[in-house]
């Protein structure tokens, strides 16, 4: 696995609920190679201009994420999960997207 990498896991939401849904893998965790990642949604409503990141069904990078709809990438949405609950990538993202996202991320963090 690789960070840019989506997958399908068992995410837990918010509310403690757990729900099957894609991520976004955007970092590794050291020693033990967890994964830092943010839920991807169909609902676009949901977008927090300028922080989550919209990829559509008709964008040139779409076909590579292996997503069936349009969706947004949720950065407030994130989870640090095993490793060993990740089956494999169904696709992934552009690094340039990756790196807006981190990016956001850092800014996010450190305001």
């Amino acid at each position: 696995m690789l960070e840019g990498d989506i997958a399908i896991i068992n995410m837990p939401q918010p509310d403690g609920t757990i729900k099957v849904r894609p991520v976004l893998l955007i970092k590794q965790v050291k020693p033990f190679n967890d994964w830092t990642v943010c839920a991807i949604s169909t609902q676009l409503h949901q977008e927090v201009k300028g922080f989550d990141l919209v990829i559509m069904k008709g964008d040139p990078s779409f076909s590579a994420t292996g997503l069936k709809d349009s969706s947004v990438i949720r950065l407030g949405m994130l989870a640090t999960v095993s490793k060993n609950i990740i089956p494999g990538a169904i696709g992934k993202v552009l690094n340039a997207e990756l790196n807006v996202l981190k990016k956001r991320l850092a800014n996010h963090f450190s305001s």
